[in-house]
């Protein structure tokens, strides 16, 4: 078999099609956050809002509602929550994070048992990238450029707040109204991530990508490129991956995420060895010249 036939072979079955192009939007879009959730440091955030839309799928299955619907309801229920529990008693953030987060988990779990479905809802934990429908990707593109064109549209604010609130606040933004509209945008990347790998893995699709582009690049701007890039690569690799070797799709697609990062990490401690030994030199010169001269 040639290069061209192994590329093409899967793209001849429908559902790969569809996994594919659901792949590479959620891949995309949770890329795109991810740079600001690394900078801003909300990673753990996005672990707790991932979780925590749980109960709001498995409740929207039981009704026949569009289960995005009561994801994002959950989604943005949670950093409510968080919020709520963190401004009006001694709690700390990170603490009330984890309390809300397991609470909503083990709820949705606890619904899962209860409920009865023709749906096998252990998918809502693992992801079912491969049995996405075509209703599926609409609902799920409507969400990823809702997502992208916030994210687009007010990257200079969202920019600016996760560097210096104070100095947003003295230019006339509303810090709070930023990070509230972050935390929402949150909630919908979660729902966007769900269908590919699961409540489970989606976090790592919010991570991952900003986490390893800030190890090649010190500029904020240039992190908006590479991180979506190395998603959409990823997103090939490990789909391709899944389907040759017969494996999980969504989670050959983080483990290909996971590759890219520890990748990155070791030419960023290359790059940093480089560096010191450079700086080390250079002391070295000075102080022959200081001594020569003296």
């Amino acid at each position: 078999m040639n290069p061209l036939d192994l590329l093409l072979d899967p793209l001849s079955y429908d559902f790969m099609v569809r996994a594919l192009l659901t792949a590479l939007i959620a891949s995309t879009v949770g890329a795109l956050l991810s740079c600001w959730l690394v900078l801003i440091g909300w990673s753990l955030m996005g672990d707790a809002v991932s979780h925590a839309v749980l109960p709001g799928v498995v409740l929207a299955y039981a009704v026949g509602a569009p289960y995005a619907l009561g994801a994002v309801i959950f989604g943005l229920l949670a950093v409510g929550l968080i919020g709520g529990v963190r401004d009006t008693s001694r709690i700390k953030e990170d603490a009330a994070i984890g309390i809300v987060f397991t609470t909503l988990f083990s709820l949705g779990l606890v619904l899962i048992s209860v409920i009865p479905s023709h749906t096998d809802l252990g998918h809502i934990l693992f992801g079912n990238l491969l049995g996405v429908s075509w209703a599926d990707f609409a609902q799920l593109s409507v969400l990823g450029i809702i997502v992208f064109g916030v994210l687009i549209a007010k990257r200079r604010d969202f920019t600016l707040f996760a560097f210096d609130p104070t100095h947003a606040h003295a230019i006339g933004l509303n810090p709070r109204l930023i990070g509230a509209t972050l935390l929402g945008l949150l909630a919908l990347t979660a729902v966007v991530g769900l269908q590919a790998v699961g409540v489970i893995l989606v976090v790592a699709m919010l991570i991952i990508p900003g986490a390893t582009a800030s190890l090649l690049t010190e500029r904020f701007g240039r992190m908006l490129l590479i991180a979506p890039a190395i998603a959409v690569v990823c997103t090939v690799v490990g789909l391709y991956a899944s389907y040759y070797l017969d494996t999980a799709s969504g989670p050959m697609i983080v483990l290909a995420q996971g590759v890219a990062f520890v990748l990155a990490y070791l030419v960023s401690k290359r790059r940093w060895v480089r560096r010191a030994w450079r700086r080390v030199a250079r002391g070295a010169e000075d102080a022959d010249l200081a001594a020569s001269r003296g």
